[in-house]
This record gives C-alpha cells, sequence and structure tokens, in this order.
C-alpha cells in the first residue's frame, strides 16, 4: 500500500515542523563573504578556485553538492507512474 500525503507550507513553516535550526544569520554572512569574493575574480578558473575554497568542506562538499543536484536532475527525468494503472 502506497500512501501520499501533500502538505502546503513555506519553507520557514516546513523548517520549524522538522525542528531544524534557523541559519538565515549565518547564511546570509556566508553570502556576502562568497559575493565578495566572487568581485575580485577576473577568469572563471578564479571563480571555481574560490568557489572550492569557501564552500563548506571544500572540494568535498562541492562534489557532494554536485552529485545531489546531477541526482535531483536524473529523478526530475523518470516518467511518473501512474497510480491508476498496474504494474505490469
Amino acid at each position: 500500500m502506497k500512501v501520499h500525503v501533500e502538505i502546503d507550507c513555506t519553507p520557514e513553516e516546513a523548517r520549524r515542523f522538522m525542528g531544524l535550526p534557523d541559519v538565515e544569520k549565518a547564511n546570509a554572512v556566508y553570502v556576502d563573504a562568497f559575493a565578495k569574493a566572487m568581485q575580485g575574480a577576473a577568469n572563471t578558473d578564479q571563480l571555481r578556485d574560490y568557489a572550492k575554497q569557501l564552500a563548506p568542506m571544500g572540494q568535498m562538499g562541492l562534489r557532494m553538492f554536485e552529485s545531489f543536484v546531477e541526482n535531483a536532475r536524473k529523478a526530475g527525468e523518470r516518467p511518473i507512474a501512474d497510480p491508476d494503472k498496474p504494474d505490469a
């Protein structure tokens, strides 16, 4: 049996419901530092190097994020099964 539950809420409501900490201020500091570093970059290689240095957990964090985005893209390409049709 499959049960599908859809909840309509804002990201802030979801964060509070799941008991996650509010990291808005820390994120703002991180984004500001990243933006300032990017302004001084002269080419794309320099931008990539800055991103690697500033990214959480450095290169490993960047690879994990790239993997996450790639997996999400692949999942979005899969056809959605029709729940009214029996499996073949």
